[in-house]
Parts: C-alpha cells; structure tokens; sequence
C-alpha cells in the first residue's frame, strides 16, 4: 500500500508563491509517474502536472510557466513550486502516484491541501 500526505496549502495574495510537498510513504518502489490534480469548486478534478520517475514533465497549459513540479527519490517526495498565483488557482490540491509491478492499475491519492489565492 502506499501513502500521500500533502502540505504547504494556504492563503496567498495574486501574485503571490507557494510551495507544495507529496511525501509518500509504504510501498513506493511501486510508484511510477506522481502529479498533482486539483478541484475548484464547482469544477471538476483536472490534472495540473505529472513527473514520471525518469524525470519527464507534463503541465496543463493554465499553468505551464507559472508552476514547475519536481521529484526527490530519495525522498519519496514530490513538489509544486506555484508561482504568480491567480485567483483562478483557488483548489484543493490533490498529489497523485501512479501504480507499477505489484500495484500496476492502481492510483494513488492524498487527502489534498487547500490553495486559496485572493484577489
């Protein structure tokens, strides 16, 4: 099994930067790709960015130059630096692992920290 707690949610100014932290723990040699996902309210969940374990990126274009995603393997930790945030950024803010070997299929979800960008 494995384990997402999120962290570094809150309340910023437009403008304004945060940094987020996935820290994942049990079976992480089952992790492959790790993202973030958020959900606004009223909306539905949509992907933000993806890292696969090799270091390859994916951005939704809302937010591509704005946020940057990385990994820490030795860690089993992954972040969202959030930059020049808009007000449009208010969500929950989901970390996501994707699935490999013992686990292929399965996703893997945190319980999500709130990002809240006043205008």
């Amino acid at each position: 099994q494995v384990q997402l707690v999120e962290s570094g949610g809150g309340l910023v100014q437009a403008g304004g930067s945060l940094r987020l932290s996935c820290a994942a723990s049990g079976s992480i040699f089952s992790i492959n790709t790790m993202g973030w996902y958020r959900q606004a309210p009223g909306k539905q969940r949509e992907l933000v960015t993806a890292i696969t374990s090799g270091g390859s990126t994916n951005y939704a274009a809302s937010v591509k130059g704005r946020f940057t995603i990385s990994r820490d393997n030795a860690k089993n930790t992954v972040y969202l630096q959030m930059n020049s945030l808009k007000p449009e950024d208010t969500a929950v803010y989901y970390c996501n692992a994707q699935g490999q070997g013992p686990h292929y299929g399965l996703n893997f979800w945190g319980k999500g920290t709130l990002v809240t960008v006043s205008s």
